[in-house]
């Protein structure tokens, strides 16, 4: 929901962008191109995506799930962090954002790193885990529908190896997780997730408060 973090004005976001980020070219373009989109909303922000790719390197992933694609601006970081052998698993509903994003992967040659697969993210995540990809998958970024979760963070959490780590997006919501009269399906989907996160003992669990909110949970 929001594309920048919370708390920050725009000078001061601004700032943290300038100081704070190397974008390539290539990806400030794409992330301009989304911003002129209707639902630019649905973007991850510059500094979160730009952390969350430092996080790979650190790890030395080389193989990713992302649910929630959108136009392909954090699947085109991912691929970079992963690297010539790398792999991402980039699973959508719809081709007329991500048809955005091919022709930047394209044009960063990392196209041949994405493995875009369009259609319910469940039947894929269950297809990648029938296929021999259980236990094995390095880092998972969820930023999908929220009331879908839990589901995809089971699914993933699957998926991932001891160690792996899974990104979730919007887990602040913008404030309404602390705000009573934000009673929507939403809202009170992402709070029941946060809740069961808290206390899942099969991971270790850090709730970040950049772009929207962001949960790390490493796989025990």
């Amino acid at each position: 929901m929001s594309l920048r973090t919370m708390g920050l004005d725009a000078t001061l976001h601004d700032y943290l962008v300038e100081y704070g980020v190397r974008e390539p070219d290539i990806m400030r373009r794409l992330r301009e191109e989304s911003d002129a989109l209707a639902r630019a909303d649905l973007r991850s922000s510059v500094e979160q995506v730009n952390a969350l790719a430092l996080v790979l390197r650190l790890m030395g992933a080389r193989r990713a799930i992302e649910v929630g694609v959108f136009t392909g601006y954090a699947t085109l970081a991912f691929a970079r962090a992963l690297g010539r052998e790398g792999k991402v698993f980039a699973l959508d509903i719809s081709t007329e954002w991500t048809d955005i994003g091919r022709r930047y992967w394209d044009e960063a040659g990392v196209a041949e790193r994405i493995d875009l697969i369009i259609g319910p993210a469940l039947e894929t995540l269950a297809r990648l885990r029938s296929a021999g990809h259980e236990a094995s998958i390095d880092f998972a970024y969820i930023d999908a529908d929220k009331t879908g979760y839990p589901a995809y963070y089971e699914a993933c959490l699957a998926l991932l190896r001891p160690g792996g780590l899974i990104a979730v997006d919007n887990v602040l919501w913008s404030g309404k997780v602390v705000d009573p009269a934000a009673q929507d399906p939403d809202t009170a989907a992402i709070r029941d997730f946060n809740a069961r996160l808290k206390d899942d003992p099969r991971i270790e669990l850090a709730m970040l408060p950049i772009g929207d909110g962001v949960t790390l949970a490493r796989k025990c």
